[in-house]
Order: C-alpha cells, then sequence, then structure tokens
C-alpha cells in the first residue's frame, strides 16, 4: 500500500483564507481545541486515500500507477484530488474529523505527524469496549498484483448484515469506502451504531476478499461465510457505490434503543423453518394457532411468497410496526413465524412484535429466503425473489404466481414506471408493453404521453398520485 499524503500537500477548503479561518469555509466551523488539526488532517487523508487507484503498469519493472477516482473522475495528481475533496466533500471529511476526534479525546491521546501519517493508525472503540489501535491498511488488502476484470457480467452480489455494537460508525464507514473503491465494488452498505447491511456487486475475486476482509475485521468476529448471500450479478446490478452511517441499520422508523435486536425472536434454521410451513400447510389446527408473517412490502410479497402467509399491503417496512399495532388482535395467543429477504427486518421487526407481550412465541428464519431458496429450491416459497438493485427479482424456480397488471396474463418481471415523475414499479408483460402500457396507473399513462410533448424532466418522486390514495395501515380480520 502506498503511504498517505502528507500534511504539506493539503489544500484549503472553498473560501478559506489558508489557514482554516476565511468566511464559508467548513473548516471555520471546527472550534479550535487541543488536537483538532492533526485530526482533521488524518480525516482528510484517510478520504483521499479511499478513494485511490493503484494498477501495475510494468509488472516486469513492478512499475505501479496510482491515480483517484471520485464523483465520476479521474484525478492523475495529487494536487487536484486534494483540490476536488476540499471543494465538493469537506462535509464527510469534517464528519470523520469529528469522529476521529472524539476518540482521542476520549483515550486523551496525542496525535503527533509521525503517528498520523507514518504509522497511518486510529483509534477505535472495539465491541469489548476497549480501546485499540486500529489501522486503516491492515483492513484494505493489497490488489496490486490483481487486474480486476471490470466489464464481468458474471460476477456475483453479496448480501449480508451483522447486528453488533458499534460505537463510531463513521470509522467504518470511511474504511468501508475505501475497501469497495479498492476492490471496485457497486452496491449500498448502511452503518450504524447497532450495526452493518450491505449488498455490494463485483467480479467474484473482489467480492471474495470483500468477504475476507470483512470476516478478519475484529467487530465483526461473530460473522461467517455463511452469513453472505450469494446470487449471479455484478457491478452492473448497481448504479453506483454508496455507503453512509444512519440512525437505524434497516429502516424500521423506531429508535434501535427502545427496540433492540438483542430482543429478537427465535432463530430458526432454513431446515426447522421448512417444517414448520409443513405443519402449517398439513394441520388444521396448526393453522388456527398459526401466523407465517411476511415482514417484506407489497411489490416484494406479489411477485414471491410462502403459501399461506400473511402479506401485509404496506409500502415500506417503517410502516410495519404502525401495521403491528393496528392488527395486534390477529397475534394474541398465536405462534408466529416471521421471515423476510435475508433476516435482517425479521431481527428488529420480531423484536418489536415480541415487546407487545402477546404472542404465543415468535420464530423468524435465519438467513431469509435467500437461505431458505439454496436449500429448498422447490419447497414452499413460491415465485421469485425481490432484490434491491438493477435486477429487480433474481428466480430459483419456474414458479409465477403474480400477473400482468393490463391484462392478467401470467408474469413477474418488474419495470420502472415510464413516467419521469414516478418511481413506483409495474408488471406489464411484453404484449401489453408493446401497446404502449409501460406505466404503473392509468395517472402516469396520460402523464407520459403528456410530458412526451415537453422538454422538461421532472425529477422522479417517491409515490404517484395515484399510489398516495393507497390505504396506508390495512387492516386483518383476526382469523
Amino acid at each position: 500500500m502506498e503511504t498517505l499524503p502528507q500534511p504539506g500537500c493539503l489544500m484549503p477548503a472553498r473560501g478559506s483564507n489558508g489557514n482554516g479561518n476565511g468566511s464559508g469555509s467548513p473548516r471555520s466551523s471546527l472550534p479550535n481545541r487541543p488536537h483538532r488539526g492533526p485530526a482533521h488532517k488524518r480525516a482528510f487523508a484517510l478520504y483521499i486515500k479511499s478513494r485511490q487507484v493503484s494498477k501495475i503498469s510494468n509488472p516486469e519493472l513492478d512499475e505501479e500507477n496510482i491515480h483517484w477516482e471520485c464523483c465520476g473522475q479521474q484525478f492523475d495528481k495529487e494536487m487536484c484530488i486534494h483540490k476536488h475533496v476540499g471543494k465538493e466533500h469537506m462535509s464527510e471529511v469534517l464528519q470523520q474529523t469529528e469522529a476521529i476526534f472524539k476518540l482521542l479525546g476520549q483515550n486523551k491521546s496525542k496525535l503527533t505527524r509521525k503517528q498520523d501519517f507514518t504509522e497511518n493508525k486510529i483509534l477505535l472503540s472495539q465491541h469489548t469496549k476497549t480501546k485499540e489501535e486500529f489501522d486503516m491498511s491492515t483492513w484494505i488488502p493489497d490488489t496490486s498484483h490483481i487486474n480486476f476484470d471490470l466489464a464481468c457480467t458474471t460476477g456475483e452480489v453479496l448480501l449480508y448484515y451483522s447486528y453488533c455494537d458499534i460505537e463510531e460508525p463513521q470509522v467504518i464507514c470511511t474504511w468501508q469506502k475505501a475497501l469497495c473503491h479498492q476492490l471496485h465494488l457497486t452496491g449500498k452498505v448502511r452503518i450504524s451504531k447497532e450495526g452493518i447491511n450491505g449488498t455490494v456487486g463485483g467480479c467474484k475475486m473482489a467480492t471474495e476478499l470483500y468477504i475476507q476482509t470483512m470476516l478478519s475485521h475484529p467487530l465483526f468476529q461473530n460473522m461467517s461465510m455463511e452469513d453472505f448471500k450469494r446470487s449471479a450479478g455484478g457491478t452492473h446490478c448497481f448504479q453506483d457505490l454508496r455507503v453512509g452511517v444512519f440512525k437505524e441499520v434497516v429502516p424500521m422508523g423506531v429508535d434501535p434503543e427502545d427496540i433492540s435486536y438483542k430482543d429478537a425472536g427465535i432463530h430458526l434454521t432454513p431446515e426447522e423453518f421448512h417444517k414448520k410451513v409443513e405443519a402449517l400447510s398439513n394441520s388444521a389446527q396448526v393453522q388456527q394457532d398459526t401466523i407465517l408473517l411476511d415482514c417484506r412490502n407489497f411489490y416484494e410479497s406479489k411477485i414471491g411468497n410462502f403459501q399461506n402467509c400473511l402479506a401485509p399491503n404496506i409500502r415500506k417496512f417503517s410502516y410495519f410496526p404502525d401495521y403491528i399495532d393496528t392488527n395486534l388482535e390477529c397475534f394474541k395467543g398465536k405462534q408466529v413465524l416471521m421471515y423476510c429477504t435475508g433476516g435482517i427486518r425479521c431481527e428488529r421487526g420480531s423484536a418489536y412484535l415480541r415487546s407487545k407481550d402477546v404472542c404465543k412465541e415468535v420464530y423468524q428464519l435465519k438467513g431469509g429466503i435467500h437461505k431458505y431458496l439454496e436449500q429448498f429450491p422447490s419447497g414452499f416459497y413460491k415465485g421469485k425473489l425481490f432484490v434491491f438493485d438493477n435486477r429487480y427479482a433474481i428466480s430459483v424456480n419456474d414458479d409465477v404466481i403474480s400477473e400482468c397488471r393490463y391484462c392478467g396474463a401470467p408474469w413477474d418481471e418488474y419495470k420502472l414506471c415510464s413516467t419521469a415523475s414516478c418511481c413506483q414499479l409495474v408488471l406489464s408483460c411484453l404484449l401489453c408493453r408493446e401497446k404502449g402500457f409501460v406505466a404503473c396507473c392509468a395517472v402516469c399513462q396520460e402523464k407520459g404521453k403528456a410530458s412526451s410533448e415537453t422538454p422538461s424532466q421532472p425529477l422522479r418522486k417517491e409515490q404517484c398520485e395515484c399510489t398516495e390514495k393507497r390505504v396506508r395501515i390495512p387492516v386483518v380480520l383476526p382469523h
């Protein structure tokens, strides 16, 4: 790995007068406290490092070509990437500065230039509540000898999560950005104080290195190879790379301090879950006492689900708590079997349901539908598995349980609504699409015709006018 840029190379931010006190400079928002300068320099250097790309230009002479990539641009000179980051990304650098400064304050240690840039180390609070040194380069694999096939279409997509206590998520965020850039991965990674949730795509060599690196990190020692769900794909499955820090690792809309993953239901392996569902399908008494609950959104369960399930007709997971509260009577005295795509929503979803103290027992499918289908491709799950990337769905069987919204023919391939102002998904078969039925509803269909006559393209929004009339929290009659 290359050494970090030297302190003297740091460029002043936009609006700065060179000493960090200029009007309008992001640096001016930082109070002048001890160690703030070194912490800021370290944060800036780490951000630059996360954008660095190294390639062997001449293997025989062991020559390495280094450049930086950011915002769709390539920078061949270090000074240029410094200027770009100083102008466009200082808010992110300042977030990292605060995280580093806080850690230094907790440990009552000082940063010297030698420590800052030669040793390339920062302090990270581990889940054991002890302070340990975290060397960024230790957790970034050396890929200088690897030529990644960036045009590969036969790679794979990883889906994973890990609930664990992360005291400084911003540090992990910076590391994840650097790691994914180093491995040329695209995708989405959410980090919070309660853990990490990610789905990334790339060539198989890159995804394998990503798994190995994750498993070697001390924060994620509770993970194993089995926690990474694999499917055919690659970098093309995502528009770009998005890594960020959030309040919740999965957006349920409830403070993690109020409802913790630590209070989740009983985890069932795919084999155990399969037996439970089998008993449910064969026994009228079990059907009376059990609810098979789909924790996903309506557009997910529409194209694939377990037979005899209760699939909430909700648009997003943040509606799930209200759904439970509204229909609490349905769950009284019941055994509940919960499932979702990869298992993460069930962790806190089951914790929320258990907090109501009305169920006989709450179980959840470990590894989600993804792991179940690996072992039971022809089991009780019928249809496709919806995924949150450009593929929209993956298939392991030939079952089609949904239909074209226009003609009613069997169809389960989603496309984005053709109207630029809508981001809803639509099931429209090939014949109907050829006829021009490419919108999610009649409202959008008319809007699409009108917008084709005007050059302006409005930004997509979460809902269209017709879906805004949809019942937010449906009521289910007790059975």
